[in-house]
């Protein structure tokens, strides 16, 4: 159980390897936004919302089991785009289960229309949803359907 007020949700945002290099890397498949526009579009509509978020990036695996498992003593929920992780790292998805924080994965690409190893995830069957393929709006949809999951 999360031990902030029950008046206040905070929610783990993390973002996964290579994310630093939005902007960057790769725009015809991830777009030109950077990680700072990601987050402060985050801001605003977690300000709109009456949230607080608490943000992370790392391309370490370790360091984002560590946020995950930190997250029990201050987050209600998580939004996760773990990057190429999601179609390794088990370590990932064991944390997110052992912790039982509702989890949306989110992926600025459709990663179901790309490599076909990239279609496996293995968050996706302990998170509560999964949205890919809509850019920075991936992330915006997957705070709101966290905050209208923690109102009900």
């Amino acid at each position: 159980m999360s031990a902030m007020s029950a008046e206040t949700h905070r929610i783990l945002v993390l973002h996964g390897p290579n994310l630093n290099l939005l902007g960057v890397r790769e725009p015809g498949v991830y777009g030109t936004t950077t990680l700072e526009g990601i987050n402060a579009s985050l801001a605003a509509l977690a300000r709109e919302l009456g949230v607080e978020l608490r943000t992370f990036q790392s391309n370490s695996e370790g360091a984002l089991v560590d946020a995950i498992q930190g997250a029990l003593a201050d987050c209600c929920a998580i939004l996760i785009n773990p990057a190429a992780y999601t179609h390794t790292s088990v370590a990932i998805r064991d944390a997110v289960a052992a912790t039982a924080l509702p989890a949306v994965e989110v992926h600025l690409s459709n990663i179901h229309a790309r490599e076909a190893f990239r279609t496996h995830s293995y968050l996706a069957p302990v998170a509560v949803g999964q949205i890919c393929g809509f850019g920075l709006d991936s992330y915006l949809l997957g705070l709101r359907a966290l905050v209208s999951l923690l109102e009900k």
